[in-house]
């Protein structure tokens, strides 16, 4: 268990390449860490099937753990269960905000946050609600753009899924 969670740790230190204000714990996307006969496996779970970054996220979770002295770790992609913006992490949310970028409103089961119109999504530079969507295709796939419409900034806003 110590090994498992000093691995959790060295993880936190790996960057999402499309958010790198968000390590891949804060994203929520490290789903399980087992024990490998005399190494470690680490199951993954893709925020969008066809994410272009995780190839690049499995290959820096592999290199930074061999780095740290665990040579022959298994990476698995799984897609079942989904990942949901509902996993990212209550540190993760406030470090999306910072970045100026809005976190996910609602939750992943709510219909009204994954497809309505009626999204009220605050700005994180100024916290006005006055927000409308400008596009529903951000500069990520998992991105919207808004527009505040009392400090007139746009932001990004990771959408709920």
């Amino acid at each position: 268990m110590d090994e498992i969670r000093a691995i959790k740790k060295i993880l936190a230190t790996v960057l999402d390449p499309e958010v790198p204000v968000l390590s891949v714990v804060d994203l929520g996307i490290i789903h399980r860490i087992a024990p490998l006969g005399d190494s470690y496996e680490v199951d993954v779970m893709p925020t969008y099937s066809g994410c272009p970054a995780l190839d690049e996220i499995e290959l820096n979770i592999k290199s930074i753990l061999e780095d740290n002295g665990y040579p022959f770790i298994k990476i698995n992609r799984v897609i079942d269960p989904p990942w949901s913006s509902d996993l990212i992490t209550e540190e993760g949310r406030l470090k999306l905000k910072k970045y100026g970028i809005a976190p996910p409103v609602g939750h992943s089961a709510d219909k009204v946050a994954l497809y309505g119109d009626q999204r009220i999504i605050p700005c994180p530079q100024c916290e006005s609600t006055n927000t409308r969507l400008v596009s529903s295709f951000g500069s990520t796939a998992c991105k919207a753009l808004f527009q505040c419409q009392d400090c007139k900034e746009p932001f990004d806003y990771f959408k709920c899924h």
